[in-house]
């Protein structure tokens, strides 16, 4: 089992020192992999609510957003060996042609460590300021990663979709893992499932309850199947906000990974269990000392 934790790019934790520190201290600590967020905007009133809140407020860290493919190319420079991640880029935020550029340079530069979430974002007050149609958002998918990958693929590139469009070129600047560094789909419908069994390399769900990830995992497995691929070759990443606390928490109410060491290892056990081979700890803090003590907290939990 592999594990991984969150940069501070939200909020007022982060700048240079927090995440030169972060990236290191996770590094020494023997995560796999550091991963980034992408928000653009705190609506002061949002018109769709938020889904990982019960009453759909906007945490007050999203005042407070980095650019994630920065970061995480200013991380890569001061670590080595820790896999670099995005979870996730929203696609209708970017253009398919100049982000395969910024990831492709991103791969190069980290001597091919990148894993690419992507997400169709969920905010209608975001996804109007950067000029997307909701209503497109699964076909403009579908296009954005077949460009991607076009982009990544042999010279000379080419791509003729409805949304966009790429003359015959020479690109040159290729990412450093081949074909492609690989890609990671979130979502939880049924559209959006059958998306990411045909065309990535794994799901990244966040903050599901680990009974829900019983019946979902089995669910995107047998998608991958179904679509004639190989499933060895597909992988779940699981992703929560995660506290470790010296007693244990009411299992009716605690959230996945959190609670004592030996409740978190039950979880970390329940996904393995599932087939998942990479699990994402997100242990948060209201300085950066708190939250290097408790991503080191998490990870001796989890030894």
């Amino acid at each position: 089992m592999r594990f991984g934790c969150i940069l501070p790019t939200l909020g007022p934790l982060g700048g240079p020192d927090a995440l030169i520190r972060t990236a290191q201290r996770a590094e020494a600590l023997d995560y796999h992999s550091i991963w980034v967020a992408d928000r653009l905007l705190y609506p002061l009133a949002p018109r769709t609510p938020y889904p990982a809140t019960p009453d759909g407020s906007l945490p007050e860290y999203f005042k407070r957003s980095m650019g994630p493919v920065e970061v995480l190319t200013f991380a890569a420079a001061h670590t080595r060996r820790i896999t670099l991640g995005t979870s996730v880029l929203n696609m209708p935020f970017y253009n398919p042609v100049v982000l395969a550029r910024a990831l492709a340079t991103l791969d190069l530069l980290s001597g091919g460590r990148l894993r690419v979430g992507l997400g169709q974002a969920w905010s209608a007050d975001e996804l109007e300021a950067v000029g997307a149609d909701p209503k497109v958002r699964g076909p403009r998918g579908n296009e954005f990663i077949s460009a991607l990958k076009a982009m990544w693929g042999p010279d000379p590139v080419e791509f003729h979709g409805q949304h966009f469009r790429v003359a015959r070129s020479i690109v040159g600047l290729k990412p450093v893992q081949r074909p492609h560094p690989p890609i990671y789909l979130a979502g939880y419908v049924e559209a959006a499932l059958q998306r990411t069994a045909r065309l990535a390399d794994g799901w990244l769900p966040a903050n599901l309850p680990i009974a829900a990830m019983g019946h979902m995992a089995p669910q995107i497995q047998a998608l991958v199947r179904q679509a004639g691929r190989d499933l060895g070759r597909f992988e779940i990443i699981y992703m929560a906000g995660s506290r470790i606390t010296g007693a244990p928490l009411d299992e009716a109410t605690r959230g996945p990974l959190c609670g004592s060491p030996a409740q978190v290892r039950a979880d970390i056990g329940r996904l393995r269990d599932l087939g998942v081979p990479e699990v994402i700890g997100w242990s948060g803090g209201d300085t950066i000392d708190e939250m290097l003590a408790n991503t080191a907290r998490f990870r001796e939990a989890v030894k």
